[in-house]
């Protein structure tokens, strides 16, 4: 299962210097997600995620279950490799997936423990950093991620729990309505 929360950020530079100072930087890379509607049932409704990314370490095809906690982003989350980007996006399409939504971002990963910490720049939503463990102890690893987060300057009731795919469609909405 993965835990995690999420903040916005104002200061990039200010809290990845705080990072930096707690834990050990991992790598910088690109993401590039498309995620998928079922064709028989709305993800957006029953809160689940089916995604093909594309990023340095090569693509992987991701669901996520819905999120099972109202303080945190936790939900059971299964990952596999694949070796075609674009040939896996036409099998999802020619079965009935519609591609829901797009979500490019620079993320830069540190780790602390067992604490992976990345700092993400989102196209068209900015700077945010995501706190996560995997575990199979919800209360545990919560409560090892909002300490963390606290340390970092960050407050338990400000986290985020919308995906960034709901952050960019809210914002395309809005965009919409004007």
């Amino acid at each position: 299962m993965e835990v995690e929360v999420k903040f916005r950020v104002t200061d990039l530079e200010e809290i990845e210097r705080k990072i930096s100072e707690t834990a050990e930087f991992v790598v910088e890379k690109f993401e590039y997600d498309v995620y998928f509607n079922h064709p028989c049932r709305n993800f957006a409704e029953t809160d689940e995620a089916l995604r093909i990314r594309k990023d340095s370490d090569g693509f992987t095809l991701t669901y996520k279950g819905a999120k099972i906690d109202y303080e945190t982003k936790t939900r059971d989350e299964i990952k596999v490799g694949i070796d075609d980007f674009e040939k896996t996006k036409e099998i999802l399409v020619r079965l009935g997936f519609r591609v829901a939504g797009r979500v490019a971002k620079r993320r830069r990963i540190y780790r602390r423990g067992e604490i992976i910490i990345c700092l993400d720049w989102i196209e068209e939503l900015g700077s945010f950093v995501e706190l996560e463990i995997e575990s199979g102890n919800l209360n545990e690893a919560k409560k090892k991620i909002f300490e963390y987060a606290e340390m970092l300057g960050f407050e338990a009731e400000k986290s985020i729990r919308k995906s960034y795919l709901e952050m960019i469609l809210d914002v395309a909405h809005n965009n919409r309505e004007r």
